[in-house]
């Protein structure tokens, strides 16, 4: 390890950019997938990649749950990600606009992270692990479901909006 990165603190930042470029990666495709408007196709590279580096999920978590300065530094990095991808949804006229832009996507990054964070209990309750191929793929038809149509039933006489 000291060979190669000189120290554990080099190590460390080296595996925070490796996951960094990993999920701004992700969230490049999902912005190029949703414009195509393919959710499934999302869910199959999204478990490809996952597959593809399975650690990263956990490590993720860790980095995460641990906080310090390299979690408060990833978090941010995949914010600023997040709001980028965001703009340019909105620009291409595939997401409305937001009343407030950045609640909104701290709102989707934060539900996106929960799965990560949350990943066993949901597979408990669930009964499908919802980063694996088969139970991405239920879990983003579900999330693009809910994104695309809300949750609420029109209220009577309120005109049919959702949230």
């Amino acid at each position: 390890m000291i060979h190669h990165y000189g120290s554990k603190e080099k190590l460390r930042e080296v595996l925070e950019e490796r996951v960094t470029a990993f999920l701004e990666s992700m969230l490049a495709d999902l912005a190029r997938i949703t414009e195509e408007g393919g959710s499934a196709t999302l869910a199959g590279l999204s478990a490809d990649r996952l597959e593809s580096e399975p650690a990263m999920a956990g490590y993720v978590r860790r980095l995460l749950c641990d906080g310090g300065p390299a979690g408060v530094a990833l978090f941010e990095r995949l914010y600023q990600a997040t709001r980028a991808g965001m703009q340019a949804l909105e620009q291409a006229g595939v997401i409305r606009a937001s009343q407030d832009a950045l609640v909104r996507d701290a709102f989707l990054l934060s539900n996106d992270l929960a799965v990560l964070l949350l990943r066993p209990h949901l597979s408990q309750v669930v009964g499908i692990d919802p980063l694996a191929r088969d139970g991405l793929a239920r879990w983003s038809a579900e999330v693009f479901d809910v994104y695309a149509r809300g949750v609420f039933l029109p209220a009577a006489g309120q005109g049919g909006a959702t949230a």
